[in-house]
């Protein structure tokens, strides 16, 4: 089986692949241009974010029988022409999902403790202490939205701090575990007084959390999206931290991360927050650990293995 590699990928994945019996191409510097002329070659295609796996490649894929994504998110790849093209669909958010989860609480306790604004005054020579007081998580009610694999890592750590973890999630049911009990979103908006984002990118939550959504939150809360950026968009975002809805916004992903690009809209809005101590960011870099690094390599061979396993010839000498 011929697979292509077309992203930078940590350097075990080849070996990992060559010890399953696959042939692996692995050409992180190709350009679309040319993978469109050559995917026609190959079983396999193993992906991060490089391109579109739209119309156009899958007509020219004509021997593909998986898409490996090196990652949790799907939102660059054409999921319903894929599967009707009976081909495989693999991504690996069980390699990543204890990264995000430690980002997220990572985020969450910096915001609360003010400990980014804290660490900048005490090197320019200020000492506030009163200004710097912080906010405890025990007692406080989290609403995580997505139990998935992140949602569900989230909760495990959140929980150990003593909180009252909720949990909705549109398509799943009967979920309730030690760590969170399932509710309705009108239950979290309803209690939660920190909301995290766990959610993929689809027509259904693109710009979900608009400002009609934070109005909707009875208590004002701590605000962490690690999904996906354009599903609270920035102008919402700043609206809901000048009502005093959001306390602080933790925020890994951004509506636009091609920041030279942003709109006259969102350089407005995005400036205002770049400007406020409620909001900490991060580079979209919560799953992009050293570990996880390598096992998503490990998912990844072991979804493609089971599902496309190739026998290994082995010569013994007597």
């Amino acid at each position: 089986m011929q697979i292509l590699v077309i992203d930078k990928m940590h350097a075990s994945l080849l070996p990992m692949l060559g010890e399953k019996g696959y042939a692996v191409n692995y050409q992180p510097d190709i350009s679309r241009a040319e993978v469109l002329e050559t995917i026609s070659n190959y079983e396999g295609i193993i992906v991060r974010s490089k391109m579109q796996l739209d119309e156009a490649f899958l007509e020219r894929a004509t021997k593909l029988k998986f898409i490996a994504r090196a990652g949790a998110g799907l939102d660059q790849i054409d999921v319903d022409a894929v599967l009707k093209r009976d081909i495989q669909l693999f991504n690996a958010p069980e390699g990543n999902r204890d990264a995000v989860a430690e980002h997220a609480m990572g985020m969450l306790l910096s915001l609360m403790n003010h400990l980014s604004r804290a660490d900048r005054q005490v090197r320019s020579l200020v000492w506030d202490r009163e200004g710097n007081r912080g906010t405890e998580l025990k007692g406080k009610t989290v609403g995580i939205i997505g139990y998935g694999n992140t949602g569900h890592e989230f909760a495990k750590r959140i929980k150990a701090f003593g909180c009252n973890v909720l949990a909705y999630d549109k398509y799943l049911k009967d979920f309730s575990d030690e760590w969170a009990q399932e509710c309705t979103l009108e239950e979290i908006c309803d209690q939660a007084q920190v909301v995290s984002l766990h959610v993929p990118l689809t027509s259904e939550t693109n710009r979900w959390f608009n400002e009609a959504m934070f109005d909707n939150f009875r208590h004002s809360v701590f605000f962490i999206n690690t999904s996906r950026g354009e599903v609270a968009p920035f102008v919402a975002l700043q609206a809901a931290i000048e009502k005093g809805k959001i306390l602080g916004a933790c925020l890994d992903v951004l509506e636009n991360e091609k920041l030279k690009t942003l709109t006259p809209e969102q350089q407005s809005a995005f400036a205002y927050l770049t400007q406020s101590d409620k909001v900490l960011f991060s580079p979209h870099v919560a799953g992009w650990t050293h570990e996880s690094y390598v096992k998503i390599n490990e998912v990844l061979v072991n979804k493609i293995s089971s599902t496309f396993p190739v026998s290994v010839s082995t010569n013994l000498k007597e």
